[in-house]
């Protein structure tokens, strides 16, 4: 009766036309009620190397503050630590009253309560755990304990672990189906996306990836496509979200690609893709796989959620410390948020403080909101090319976390970041960090020292400047490929 009389105003545009669509945002189902953006919301973001979640009301787009969950290093290296290591995933349930935080350092899962910014309880699991999110019904949390090979799935009343779900070999993420029937989790070290009927835990249905890693995905409302992401290769993959669970569509979204959500607005019902190599975010229609938009949002766009009534989306921006708010009907953003370091997974959480201001317990950015970026180019090119390389230095007190976001470079090939001793990279080379880079040519490149003293030093004799060097068959450094923008 409601959809029906809606369905006459709208078409009327008389007096039902202010009332909120029948059309549901992911995680829920189409039909749930969208639900406006009011102060009474939230947006969370898990934020890897401050050990911290970070608390932003969506109405004035600003920060109000961080719940603390662990220390920055060298703090975090005691053998007497307490506190939670490379905070990382976050689920939220169906309720909005509990975030399920993920912090793979130190293999536990967080629920905080939403109203009062409160620990309520930590579960310890297994190896390395990537991500969780709650069943539709309330009743468990299911934990991809991706150094592992299965799913701990928690009791959402008790907290503790009532059974393991065997899967492939490093399960990335899982999400289910709005109906509360399927839960699909792909794999980071496996080709391999299973479908798991929720009532019995039993596997169901294999999807195949075309490559081994997953780090996200994502299901629609309308219980009809399931979407997940291949950081290794730059694409996106889609499949029937019903059985026979078959491959549908792949888009070449480009390297590093992190994440993705669905958004119903006016507009229709479209996929928002984060690509940390491009530092964009491309939308894409879920009926015809169209590409729509290309959004420039900042360094490594990783996480994204809608809000309660799809107008907007959040992206946390993992090496600018910061969200980009989205407008989904202009694909314009609207504001850019400071927020923690290195924001990985993101939940807006309609109605998460449904009485008061809800800053309890939430601290100050602090040493959180420091730190320095730097961009590296293509040894040669001028300074108004694309710059491939942003370079992130986390301040952890005298030390920094350096982490790149590398693009441009041959696929599958051996490669060092090093500190050389001029800017064009001549000199003696001291090694950071070697890697390797997947089949799209890109690599995340973390490294820890005293780095922004040196390549960001007044004084000439002692200044370094990072650069990036191919890897010779003998282990040493060979032509120099990308050097330090100034």
């Amino acid at each position: 009766m409601k959809r029906t009389l809606l369905a006459l105003g709208l078409l009327a545009g008389t007096m039902f036309a202010p009332v909120a669509s029948f059309a549901g945002q992911a995680p829920g189902a189409a039909a749930d009620p969208d639900i406006a953006v009011s102060h009474k919301d939230r947006v969370y973001a898990a934020e890897q190397f401050s050990n911290t979640v970070s608390v932003t009301d969506p109405v004035d787009n600003k920060l109000l503050g961080v719940i603390k969950l662990g220390d920055p290093q060298p703090g975090n290296l005691s053998p007497l630590y307490k506190g939670q290591v490379l905070v990382h995933g976050m689920g939220f349930s169906p309720d909005h009253k509990t975030l399920a935080v993920v912090s793979i350092g130190s293999n536990s899962v967080t629920f905080i309560d939403t109203a009062t910014n409160t620990v309520k309880h930590t579960t310890y699991v297994g190896r390395s755990p990537h991500e969780a999110f709650f069943t539709p019904d309330g009743n468990e949390v299911w934990v991809t304990v991706r150094g592992e090979d299965y799913i701990s799935v928690i009791d959402a009343q008790t907290y503790q672990e009532k059974l393991q779900i065997k899967v492939p070999s490093g399960p990335g993420m899982q999400i289910f189906s709005p109906d509360g029937k399927y839960g699909y989790i792909c794999s980071s070290f496996n080709p391999d996306t299973v479908v798991v009927s929720v009532a019995d835990h039993q596997i169901v249905g294999h999807v195949k990836q075309e490559s081994p890693f997953c780090p996200n995905i994502a299901a629609t409302p309308d219980g009809k496509q399931v979407w997940f992401t291949l950081k290794d290769t730059g694409k996106t993959q889609v499949f029937n979200a019903q059985a026979p669970f078959d491959a549908i569509k792949t888009l070449d979204t480009g390297p590093i690609t992190n994440h993705v959500n669905i958004v119903h607005n006016a507009n229709g019902t479209f996929a928002y893709v984060t690509v940390g190599g491009l530092n964009e975010v491309k939308v894409f229609r879920t009926d015809n796989f169209e590409q729509v938009a290309t959004i420039p949002v900042g360094n490594l766009p990783h996480g994204v959620w809608p809000s309660g009534d799809g107008a907007r989306v959040y992206v946390g921006l993992e090496n600018a410390d910061a969200f980009a708010a989205i407008d989904t009907l202009t694909n314009k953003v609207i504001a850019t948020i400071p927020i923690g370091q290195a924001p990985q997974a993101v939940a807006y959480v309609p109605n998460a403080v449904p009485d008061g201001d809800g800053t309890q317990n939430l601290q100050p950015l602090g040493v959180a909101g420091q730190s320095a970026h730097l961009q590296m180019v293509a040894k040669g090119k001028t300074e108004g090319d694309k710059v491939p390389t942003s370079v992130t230095l986390f301040d952890q007190g005298l030390s920094q976390v350096l982490q790149a976001s590398v693009t441009g470079l041959e696929p599958k090939k051996p490669f060092v970041l090093a500190l050389a001793s001029h800017a064009d990279g001549s000199g003696t080379l001291e090694p950071l960090s070697s890697f390797m880079t997947n089949p799209a040519g890109s690599a995340i490149v973390n490294a820890v020292g005293p780095i922004r003293q040196i390549v960001q030093n007044d004084a000439k004799a002692e200044r370094r400047y990072l650069v990036i060097a191919s890897m010779g068959a003998d282990g040493q450094p060979g032509a120099i490929v990308q050097v330090q923008k100034h």
